[in-house]
């Protein structure tokens, strides 16, 4: 696609009336840069006209609205032959995303989302990777705290490493935060579909004879850290290996280890009762019911909670010679940054294009953007330093 193709927007934001989406659209308000041509698009035109009174009294500015149904490809396709970049916070993707990412393909439009679904990501992929390649598309996954922290931090990791040796990678979370309805929601969706054994993305296929591999398997103690570790059942491994896979510079051989970091014998045996409880009550019936109704899809944290909310994950990276450790940190990592970093990865798709990879398809953040999209995220606030580097 020519990024110099004339619409009337660089970018809409589906999805904006949800809590997430309101958020992105404060966000694309108050840090557009001069020129930027943006609207808004949603299937309740009432709550998109409080969501552009809201813009207006809050940061006077004047937007436009479409109003879409994720069930109707007709109302989409007005949205996606308008603009060159479409980003979208409409969950779960399984049950809303399909005809979105369609519509973007065939009306020839970027795409990002802030998906943590596997089965969502693997369907687009075997759909769509091929047609979007062949018309120079980036249609991008993930592009929230699952899992550009994690993808974009492993990169910078590996740069900072250096060389196209066999490299590998651990990376270890805490955060403090609290999830939306929305959120809970798309996870009971994705448990409930999918046991846990199977929440990951296909296989990542290298190039030629290079091995990839995802290598958290046990909770272990972290004597350097002093923590306990313990692997994440999430997208992100999956999502840090497929970019490794397409990248020559992670090296012939490529391991990454996926943990979150636990101060506490205690808390992590807590942790690990939870998950096992929540994908119990996702595939029980009246347990599925009674979960579905802790919280509502449109709730979310307020303001005070996520200004105190906060994420850091931190990376070892080793080569044969060498050993790097990294940290990629921020604040709320489930509502502001994710919708900061979703804000940004538009941004950087509408405005960055001729600096970008030319890596098209269904593909990564570290992959589509890479270094660019570090660049803009680090000038919004979000921190990837060097801690340690040395000799081994």
């Amino acid at each position: 696609m020519n990024m110099k193709d004339e619409r009337p927007y660089d970018i809409i934001l589906l999805g904006a009336t949800g809590f997430t989406g309101k958020l992105t659209a404060e966000y694309l308000a108050s840090n557009a840069p001069e020129g930027l041509k943006w609207a808004i698009a949603g299937r309740n035109e009432t709550k998109l006209d409080a969501v552009k009174k809201h813009l207006a009294e809050l940061f006077s500015v004047e937007i436009d609205s479409f109003t879409a149904d994720t069930s109707d490809q007709g109302s989409l396709d007005v949205c996606t032959s308008s603009t060159r970049v479409l980003i979208s916070t409409v969950g779960p993707y399984d049950k809303h995303g399909w005809l979105v990412v369609k519509s973007c393909v065939e009306n020839h439009c970027h795409y990002a989302d802030i998906t943590g679904e596997p089965l969502f990501v693997n369907r687009v992929r075997k759909e769509f990777h091929e047609d979007a390649k062949q018309q120079e598309l980036k249609i991008i996954h993930c592009c929230g705290f699952d899992s550009i922290p994690h993808d974009l931090g492993a990169l910078f990791t590996v740069n900072e490493l250096g060389g196209e040796e066999s490299k590998s990678i651990d990376g270890f979370v805490v955060a403090n935060g609290e999830f939306s309805g929305g959120t809970w929601h798309s996870a009971l969706g994705a448990m409930r579909k999918t046991p846990w054994s199977q929440m990951r993305t296909s296989k990542p296929r290298p190039e030629h004879s290079r091995k990839i591999r995802s290598t958290a398997k046990k909770i272990f103690y972290h004597k350097e850290l002093k923590r306990w570790a313990v692997p994440l059942p999430t997208i992100d491994p999956q999502i840090v290996c497929r970019s490794a896979a397409m990248l020559p510079k992670y090296g012939a051989e490529f391991s990454y280890g996926h943990y979150i970091k636990m101060r506490s014998l205690t808390k992590m045996i807590g942790l690990v009762g939870g998950i096992a409880s929540l994908a119990l009550a996702a595939k029980v019936p009246f347990l599925q019911a009674l979960a579905f109704k802790v919280k509502s899809p449109g709730d979310g944290p307020s303001k005070e909670k996520r200004a105190k909310s906060w994420f850091k994950v931190r990376f070892i990276g080793t080569t044969k010679d060498r050993k790097v450790v990294t940290e990629v940190s921020g604040g709320d990592p489930g509502y502001s940054e994710t919708s900061k970093m979703l804000a940004e990865s538009a941004l950087c798709l509408a405005f960055d294009q001729e600096r970008l990879p030319k890596h098209y398809g269904v593909i990564t953040t570290a992959v589509a953007m890479g270094e660019v999209l570090i660049d803009r995220l680090k000038h919004a606030g979000i921190k990837f330093e060097v801690i340690e580097k040395e000799a081994r």
